[in-house]
Formats: structure tokens, C-alpha cells, sequence
């Protein structure tokens, strides 16, 4: 299994109590911090390939540190949104910002950018984990769900990168690979999971696929395995965990729970009001606007009916208990969930 975060850090949502008020009492244990809005890739299954969310922008430095210095409990930070954050000249500068204040620190990356150069300074920085969005296990099908020809050069960068932490010894950060659930690719997941053990990765994670009332894409009802499983891709799913457990590669999937588990319906009426991520949690695109969390912008459209708050604007004590912010806690716990949550354990997971 793969070794675990501090569990405040993975599970952060776990210090929120049962009862939840619009009047959060605790900051925020976990900030995600979209460091840029933009990518070199073209993914079937992402907003930002068919819209633009913002305006393309990287977050600026003082925006960065304003927000940290402020964040005076913070255990685990995600430095990614919608983009690709190795296109950030100030990455490593952030990374060691927030390992110089004990914060745990991970991002996803598509991996193109990992190149020589850059390896050993990602590694000095103290990143704790390093997520490979890959999603697919040969190039024709990585070029399909991930809209440029870059699967080999991704699968160089990896296996070298692993590599050079061999070689010096160094643990962290810790790599995994990543595979959306889609049925175009699921058959793919036994092979996903050989392939990171001839890499070097030592943990596979299968995501659900998050889809909005667009369809555009691969991020449609269609393409998603969720209570749509058959007993081919059920087979896949197992024969994956098998060569998993013969090679020594962890799975997991999302919710922090085994693949056959997190493609199953919850048994709650109303799944979206055991989320816990408003009372624990803050998100803030490039350009500063709070959002209730790293799946918001990918369920629904328009931002500004979701705004929770501008960190340019706003001190975080200021939007962690707004008006914004208390309105959105007390319907997440009604029958009428805000709009980016009202599919939250049916379309995604909690």
C-alpha cells in the first residue's frame, strides 16, 4: 500500500463533525490553489477545452503568498485547478513557500513538462506527492481521451523521473498514476497497472468521471461507468486489482475507496449532504475567486452563480464565514443543494 499522508492531510474532511452550520467554526485545514488556468493539452473529459472559465492567467506571486500567510492552520495544500501546473515558472519557489511551513503538498500533472532539467528541482523542493494524470495505457487512446500526441514523451518523463529518485534516494515526492473511468478505457486498467510497475509508480488511482448537463466530449452520461458497469468491465476492474497485488501496486479510487466500491451508488437519498468540504476546505482559481471546491468548475457553468468570494479583494476570514459562504453551508444541507452539487455522489464522488 502506498505510505499515507498525515491524516489530517488526506483526510482532512474527517475534523468536520457531524453537525455542520452555516457559521463554520474551524478555518480551513486544506487550500486548493489553481496556480494556472492554462494547459498544453486538449483533454475530452475538461471544461477548459471547450470554454474558457477565466481568462487565461497564472496566480501571481503575491496573490499566492497573501492567501498562505493567512491560512495559519493550513495542513495540505493541492497546487492545481483547471491546468497544467509545471507551465509555472514560480512552481518550485511555491512548492518550498509551503514545505518551509510544514503544509503537505501535491499537485497533478499530464506529465509533458517533466523534463531533465526539471526533475531535480521538483524533487528538492520537498513536494510531497506527484499525481500523473495519464488515461490511457498506449498512445492511440491517450490521443483520443487526451487530444494530443504526447503518450510516449509522458511515459519517458515518468519512468526517468522515478529513475532519478532511485539512483539518489530520495522518497518523495511520492508518484502515481491516474486513469479516468470511462467506458472507452476501463478495458485498458489491467495494462495501466503493468505499465506503472515498468515505470517505476508504485500506485494507481481510478477516477470517476465528472460530467456536466453539456455532454461535450468525452464528459458525457454515456462514457461514465457509474452503476453502469458490465460484467466485462467489472472483470477488468478485477483482473487489474490482481496483477495490482502481484506486482505490488496499490489501487485505489476516488473517495479513497476500491474501484468496485467508488462506481456504486451511495446509500444516502440525498448523497450531496454528506460532503464536508465547505467547513473544511477553500479553493481559489488564478485569478483569486473562492469556489467550494476542485469539482465545481468541472459540474457546472458560469462561476458567478458560485462565487463564494475574491481573495483580491477580500481577507480570507472575510469569505470563510461571508454571507456567500454561510448561504452555500445551508444548502448543502437542505433538500436544494447549490447548483455544482446538486449530482455531488450520483455524477461524481464525495
Amino acid at each position: 500500500m502506498p505510505t499515507p499522508e498525515p491524516a489530517i492531510a488526506k483526510r482532512y474532511f474527517e475534523a468536520v463533525g457531524e453537525h455542520r452550520f452555516a457559521l463554520a467554526d474551524a478555518p480551513p485545514v486544506c487550500v486548493y490553489l489553481e496556480v494556472t488556468n492554462r494547459c498544453n493539452l486538449l483533454c475530452e473529459t475538461c471544461p477548459r477545452t471547450f470554454e474558457a472559465l477565466e481568462p487565461p492567467a497564472d496566480m501571481s506571486w503575491p496573490l499566492f503568498t497573501s492567501i498562505v500567510d493567512q491560512l495559519l492552520g493550513l495542513k495540505r495544500a493541492v497546487l492545481h485547478g483547471v491546468g497544467e501546473p509545471m507551465l509555472v515558472k514560480d512552481l518550485p519557489r511555491m512548492i518550498r513557500y509551503l514545505r518551509e511551513r510544514g503544509v503537505y503538498v501535491l499537485f497533478n500533472t499530464n506529465g509533458t513538462l517533466l523534463a531533465p532539467k526539471k526533475r531535480r528541482e521538483l524533487i528538492d523542493t520537498g513536494l510531497d506527492e506527484l499525481r500523473v494524470s495519464l488515461d490511457a495505457a498506449d498512445a492511440p487512446s491517450f490521443l483520443k481521451v487526451r487530444g494530443k500526441d504526447m503518450f510516449d514523451r509522458i511515459v519517458r518523463n515518468i519512468s526517468e523521473f522515478t529513475a532519478l529518485q532511485r539512483a539518489i534516494g530520495a522518497s518523495t515526492p511520492r508518484v502515481s498514476l491516474w486513469l479516468t473511468g470511462l467506458k472507452e478505457t476501463i478495458d485498458q486498467l489491467p495494462d495501466f497497472v503493468r505499465l506503472a510497475a515498468q515505470i517505476g509508480v508504485r500506485e494507481v488511482h481510478l477516477q470517476r468521471l465528472v460530467f456536466d448537463d453539456l455532454g461535450r466530449g468525452l464528459a458525457r452520461a454515456q462514457s461514465s461507468l457509474f452503476e453502469k458497469m458490465q460484467a466485462a468491465e467489472e472483470e477488468a476492474i478485477a483482473a487489474a486489482e490482481a496483477i495490482g497485488r502481484a506486482l505490488g501496486i496499490a489501487i485505489d479510487a476516488s473517495g479513497a475507496t476500491e474501484p468496485g466500491i467508488s462506481l456504486k451508488r451511495r446509500p444516502e437519498a440525498q448523497p450531496w449532504s454528506a460532503c464536508r468540504r465547505p467547513w473544511a476546505l477553500m479553493y481559489f482559481t488564478a485569478h483569486g475567486r473562492a469556489l467550494p471546491c476542485c469539482i465545481a468548475p468541472f459540474s457546472a457553468r458560469d462561476y458567478a452563480t458560485y462565487t463564494l468570494g475574491d481573495a483580491t479583494q477580500q481577507s480570507l476570514r472575510e469569505i470563510w464565514n461571508g454571507a456567500a459562504y454561510r448561504n452555500f453551508r445551508a444548502a448543502l444541507t437542505s433538500d436544494a443543494p447549490p447548483r455544482p452539487c446538486q449530482h455531488c455522489g450520483l455524477r461524481w464522488s464525495l
